[in-house]
């Protein structure tokens, strides 16, 4: 894999600029080697802000900053009307903006970062859904922000990018309960473990059902398993597995120009 962004065709449009960013092409070492954008680790912060001017460089030659947030597993969406000041990270995991050439940021190292876009009435979000937020919200409440603020349903697109895979997502019983019992019909994302008593989530396949049911149409899913992948890839279960003690983040970006 190269070491610019992945980008969807779903979002290839003239106003969006857009990646979903490897671990491949930064200056970071050891652990966080070598794209790591998470500034909530140990790696150096001075790599940290050299990889993420990195990151603005690769998106677009206007771009003049990355808004992100302090991201809590939550359904919370913020709306940027202008730049976070001071570099305080309001809590949550999504935004919305009609601002132009303010890159909106998802740090991600399993969950599912997602991209939307309505290039015609220019708003753009972005969402971070691990399985709590994915469960409780943060897709629907992303695209409702976004129709709040100008966006029409019908012309958000959207795109799924780069997260752990159903064969390398195993979860206990209490995992699944959490989800049979806000909908039985939730089973369907669920296949058996060799282990007893557990079984396999499709994150993937749960997230794209969000965007459905929230009336997105133009959806596109990017395959890769950040699990499987290690070159590409900085993965939370991965590095917990290894009982390694910390772990990089890759970044998903999004902005209007």
């Amino acid at each position: 894999m190269s070491k610019g962004p992945i980008t969807s065709l779903s979002l290839d449009h003239g106003k969006i600029r857009h990646g979903f960013f490897t671990r491949r092409g930064g200056c970071s070492s050891g652990l966080y080697h070598s794209l790591n954008c998470g500034p909530g680790n140990d790696d150096h912060p001075e790599n940290v802000q050299k990889n993420r001017q990195t990151i603005l460089a690769m998106l677009d030659p206007h771009a003049e900053k990355i808004c992100g947030l302090y991201q809590i597993h939550s359904n919370v969406v913020h709306f940027l009307d202008q730049p976070w000041e001071g570099g305080k990270l309001l809590k949550g995991d999504g935004m919305v903006t009609r601002q132009k050439n303010i890159v909106l940021g998802i740090l991600t190292a399993d969950c599912a970062p997602v991209l939307l876009a309505d290039p015609e009435n220019g708003v753009i979000g972005a969402a971070h859904a691990g399985w709590q937020g994915a469960l409780t919200g943060i897709v629907e409440n992303t695209v409702q922000m976004m129709c709040d603020n100008g966006a029409e349903n019908s012309n958000i697109v959207a795109a799924i990018g780069p997260c752990i895979a159903q064969q390398n997502y195993e979860v206990g019983p209490e995992f699944l309960k959490n989800f049979t019992d806000l909908e039985s019909d939730h089973q369907r994302f669920f296949t058996n473990s060799p282990k007893e008593n557990h079984h396999l989530f499709d994150l993937r396949g749960f997230v794209l059902d969000r965007l459905e049911k929230a009336g997105i149409q133009n959806i596109s899913v990017n395959p890769h398993d950040t699990y499987a992948l290690e070159d590409d890839f900085f993965s939370y279960r991965r590095s917990t597995h290894r009982g390694e003690v910390d772990y990089g983040r890759q970044i998903s970006a999004i902005m209007l120009v």
